[in-house]
């Protein structure tokens, strides 16, 4: 299976790599490829700030009969990966003084001034320990109404005559069946919900919707030239596709025939609605791991990616997807996670976004990861993540 290589800076060797190990990372994802586990893959690997491997392997498109290759410039909603983006921004605007990360969501957005809702802060945000409600399925919970749900339920019952502008904070908070899951601090349990909230945050404190915000401040500045909320028609033609709703959409797309939606549009996507390319992210991931800078450019300073990248949870509980894990590793917006899994250095901080992508960021080996991985089946599958982690460590010397 024909493997198309990406853009380096310089030969494995350069930055004391074992290049055989390329080899055997490449045949690993020819073998979950041809085991129908992944449609395809894209990955860029850096050491020091150099990419010194990188390329797609792989189809395209899901389309028996379509064998456009993926390449390695292939891009690809990053989902959860879009959490790294927005903790960045808070942090930048913590850096700005505008705001602290004990600063109270309520002081902010007055729906979150009455119980219990009132003594949740960013940080409880941030680091998945609000106690709201967790995504669906995080839980045994058949009876579950995600907050999603609520809003979208809500926004058919609105009438703007009656009742005017329609506010998706109140419908998720106010509806009947939802509240808080447990008191703020107490447990991490996954919520991407909170990082629409933070999208919310940071556009009544900049004046900015936060899209354009997190694209201006970072994604431009960074030159991620191929990582955007909204995808563009120049881009059109390098988007995986994985299933026939994503074909339509670009087809639609494609025909100028996509119509907005007044409700999802007015909602941040800042919980996963980011699309990328491995090798943008690649690039973000070097702004972290040197300090907030790339090429001279200043995006955050060394302290504020210090805070972020240090471990910024102690003795919380996380029981999520049937985990039993007393003390759950994690920073502000970074997973942090360690054990049997991984060979990569303490203090490895990275995430993963569904579908499949991954980030993951050694500051001691100063390796950065970043790869994309379809599922062919939507069930999470750990071959493609984590078993892949290990096969591209095992190259350092």
């Amino acid at each position: 299976m024909l493997f198309i290589p990406g853009k380096t800076d310089c030969a494995p060797a350069d930055v004391d790599y074992n290049s055989e190990r390329l080899e055997v990372l490449n045949n690993h994802f020819r073998r979950l490829i041809d085991e129908k586990e992944i449609q395809c893959v894209t990955y860029s690997l850096s050491r020091g700030g150099k990419i010194f491997a990188g390329g797609a392997i792989g189809k395209k498109s899901f389309r028996e009969n379509d064998d456009s290759p993926a390449l390695p410039d292939s891009i690809r909603g990053i989902a959860s990966v879009t959490k790294l983006f927005t903790a960045v921004a808070i942090m930048k605007l913590v850096e700005d003084g505008i705001v602290r990360l004990d600063d109270l969501v309520a002081d902010i957005l007055p729906q979150f001034a009455t119980p219990p809702y009132d003594k949740i802060n960013l940080f409880h945000l941030l680091t998945h320990t609000s106690g709201m409600h967790s995504d669906p399925n995080c839980f045994p919970n058949k009876y579950q109404k995600s907050y999603w749900s609520l809003i979208d339920n809500a926004y058919k019952q609105h009438d703007p005559k009656k009742d005017g502008e329609f506010d998706w904070i109140t419908a998720a908070l106010g509806t009947i069946g939802s509240g808080v899951r447990t008191k703020p601090g107490t447990e991490w349990a996954y919520n991407t919900f909170g990082f629409a909230l933070l999208g919310a945050i940071i556009e009544r404190l900049t004046g900015l919707h936060a899209h354009k915000y997190i694209e201006e401040k970072i994604a431009k500045p960074l030159k991620l030239k191929d990582t955007m909320f909204k995808i563009m028609p120049k881009t059109i033609e390098r988007h995986i596709i994985t299933d026939e709703y994503t074909e339509k959409f670009l087809q639609d797309f494609k025909a100028g025939t996509i119509k907005k939606d007044p409700l999802w549009d007015m909602i941040p996507s800042t919980g996963g609605g980011l699309h990328s390319t491995a090798y943008d992210m690649n690039r973000f991931g070097n702004m972290l791991i040197n300090d907030g800078t790339v090429d001279g450019v200043r995006i955050i300073g060394r302290k504020a990616v210090e805070k972020m990248t240090s471990r910024a949870l102690h003795n919380i509980p996380d029981k999520c997807w049937g985990a039993d894990k007393p003390d759950r590793g994690y920073g502000i917006g970074f997973d942090m996670r360690d054990g049997l899994e991984f060979t990569f250095s303490p203090g490895t901080f990275c995430h993963e976004g569904a579908g499949r992508c991954a980030l993951y960021i050694d500051p001691k080996e100063k390796l950065v990861a970043a790869w994309i991985v379809p599922y062919v089946v939507n069930e999470w599958r750990p071959k493609p993540l984590f078993n892949a982690i290990n096969i591209m460590w095992s190259g350092l010397l």
